[in-house]
């Protein structure tokens, strides 16, 4: 599994307290369940071969967010996955940039019933 465990660990000490949080391997990174829904995940580009954040933000603000700094649609097979966000190391180095992507996150994450 190819993926930075600074960003996980950056990722758990902001998940810490809320709510039911597991962590699962899976398409070659890790991935955050938050109260049983799939919330955030961390892996590496290949083709950059850097650091990404997978965040799940929903359909609603989907367009928005797309034109955040570092933001991009999440394409694993030539076809975007809507309401899914891959966001490159300029949209999460700073603590304050890690912070928004993960508070959308988990805005989403408590609409899904």
């Amino acid at each position: 599994m190819a993926y930075s465990e600074f960003l996980a660990d950056r990722v758990r000490e902001r998940l810490n307290g809320k709510g039911l949080v597991e962590e699962k391997k899976m398409m070659g990174g890790l991935i955050f369940m938050v109260n049983e829904k799939m919330c955030l995940g961390v892996d590496m580009d290949k083709q950059k071969n850097e650091d990404r954040l997978m965040v799940r933000v929903g359909k609603l603000p989907y367009e928005q967010l797309l034109n955040q700094k570092g933001s991009r649609e999440m394409n694993f097979t030539g076809k975007p996955m809507r309401g899914f966000l891959f966001i490159e190391p300029e949209g999460f180095d700073s603590e304050s940039d890690l912070d928004f992507w993960v508070e959308r996150a988990l805005e989403f994450n408590q609409m899904i019933p």
